[in-house]
């Protein structure tokens, strides 16, 4: 049998060699796991012609036939956004009448994921607004309690990705106006949206409302 020295300073050299190159690799993953994180996951544009998500919501795959289209667009896109969350969805909107939309967040709900909504406490009150779909599916609904409006248009998906944009959820805004909607996972931007919203559920606390105040 043939025996092959190695001698300890090779050896040394092999385990320094290992340390490197398991160094190196983690700081490949963390720099590519940063870059990915500061770059935003897509850029959506509204408004798109009039479409149904339905199939999206539904807990098997299923045929409607509503009659609409069904195709791909930048509300079926931000519909499965919406639906990836598997931990929580914080939605801080102004305004919120859309169908579509309102149908995803209780779809969310309904899986066990811990629903958030604060939307603005003048435009919650008008007709088509879904805060009444909301608080019967069992989500709580906190808003403002004062004259100026609670502008935000911004969701957080499990507190790692950031939904924000000019959009209102609404009809109007999903098929009528031009808007955006940008996806951001940078840990930064997504930490101050974080810190915002928790002020303002602290803020907008009922234990806190004046019902004495006039609007």
């Amino acid at each position: 049998m043939l025996l092959i020295a190695v001698s300890p300073w090779r050896g040394l050299l092999l385990v320094v060699g290992f340390s490197l190159a398991a160094e190196g690799f983690y700081y490949l993953i963390r720099s590519l796991k940063r870059l990915y994180q500061q770059c935003p996951a897509q850029v959506l544009f509204f408004p798109v012609p009039v479409t149904c998500v339905r199939p999206l919501l539904l807990s098997s795959p299923g045929h409607c036939d509503c009659g609409l289209s069904h195709r791909e667009s930048a509300l079926s896109c931000l519909t499965r956004m919406l639906l990836s969350a598997r931990h929580s969805l914080d939605v801080c909107v102004f305004t919120i009448s859309s169908v579509e939309l309102s149908s995803t967040v209780v779809v969310v709900h309904s899986r066990g994921v811990r629903v958030r909504i604060i939307t603005d406490s003048d435009y919650m009150a008008l007709a088509g607004s879904q805060v009444g779909t909301f608080r019967r599916a069992g989500i709580e609904v906190r808003h403002d309690q004062d004259t100026n409006y609670m502008h935000h248009k911004f969701a957080l998906i499990d507190g790692l990705t950031l939904v924000t944009g000019s959009l209102n959820w609404s009809a109007q805004g999903i098929f009528g106006n031009k808007e955006n909607v940008i996806i951001i996972k940078n840990s930064d931007i997504v930490k101050a949206f974080k810190e915002e919203f928790e002020q303002l559920w602290n803020e907008y606390d009922p234990a806190k409302y004046s019902f004495s105040s006039k609007k």
